[in-house]
C-alpha cells in the first residue's frame, strides 16, 4: 500500500512516537465534534500515490470545513457538490490555459501523479486553519521533504502566501517551482489568472521525458 511505503519515510523524519501523537489528535478531534473531511479519509493523499508516482505537487492550506466537500485531496470536492470559489477560480484558469474540465473531483488528477496536499489535514467544521499549528505542519512538511528527495523531476505548483512559505523545503535544483497568489477571489485578479500552470507543468514533465497530466480528465 502506498500509505505504509511513505509511513516508513516520513518516520525517519519526526521526532519518536510522533504517529502516535497523530492518532491521540485524531482520536481527540473526532471525538469532539464534526471534523473534515470524513476521518478514513484524513490520508487519502498518502493513499492515492506513489512518492516514486508523482510528477505534480498542489499545495493548499487546509481542507474545505463546510459540509460533504473535504475528500481528502486539496482543492477538489465531489461532483455533487458545488465548487468552492477558489476551486472555480482553478477551473477558470484551466479553461483559460487548456481547455473546459466539467468534473470537481480531482480523484483523476491523483491518478495521473498529481499529489493534492494540505498542511493540515484536518479541519473543525466552519472554522477554516482551525487546527494549525496543532500537530500538522511537521508531518506535511516531512511529506515535502519526501518529494523533494525523490530522483524524478517534478512540478511544486505553490499558490499564495502560505504555500510559498514551503519553498525553502524544496532545495532539489531538479524540481520546478511555479508560484503565484492564491485562486482565491480575493486574490486571483492579482496574478493567478493568466498565469497557464497547467500548461508549464506540462511542458516541464514533457522536457523531462515524462508522461504529461491531462488535467481536462
Amino acid at each position: 500500500m502506498a500509505h505504509s511505503v511513505w509511513h516508513d519515510y516520513i518516520k525517519e523524519r519526526l521526532p519518536k512516537h510522533y504517529f502516535s501523537q497523530i492518532n491521540a489528535f485524531l482520536n481527540e478531534v473526532y471525538g469532539q465534534g464534526i471534523v473534515y473531511p470524513p476521518r478514513e479519509k484524513v490520508f487519502a493523499v498518502l493513499q492515492q500515490t506513489l512518492p516514486s508516482e508523482i510528477k505534480v505537487v498542489i499545495l493548499g492550506q487546509d481542507p474545505y470545513h463546510g459540509p460533504d466537500q473535504a475528500q481528502g485531496l486539496s482543492f477538489s470536492v465531489p461532483d455533487h457538490v458545488a465548487a468552492p470559489p477558489s476551486l472555480r477560480n482553478i477551473l477558470k484558469e484551466l479553461e483559460d490555459d487548456l481547455g473546459k474540465r466539467s468534473s470537481h473531483d480531482l480523484t483523476t488528477w491523483a491518478e495521473q501523479g498529481v499529489f493534492l496536499l494540505n498542511a493540515c489535514l484536518t479541519v473543525p467544521a466552519g472554522k477554516a486553519n482551525g487546527h494549525a499549528n496543532h500537530i500538522w505542519e511537521p508531518f506535511t512538511d516531512a511529506i515535502i521533504s519526501v518529494i523533494n528527495e525523490q530522483a524524478q523531476p517534478i512540478v511544486f505548483i505553490l499558490w499564495g502566501s502560505y504555500a510559498r512559505k514551503k519553498k525553502d523545503l524544496i532545495t532539489n535544483p531538479q524540481h520546478l517551482i511555479l508560484e503565484s497568489v492564491h485562486p482565491s477571489p480575493l486574490s486571483a485578479h492579482r496574478g493567478f489568472f493568466g498565469s497557464h500552470p497547467f500548461s508549464k507543468a506540462n511542458a516541464f514533465l514533457v522536457e523531462n521525458d515524462r508522461i504529461d497530466i491531462d488535467w481536462l480528465r
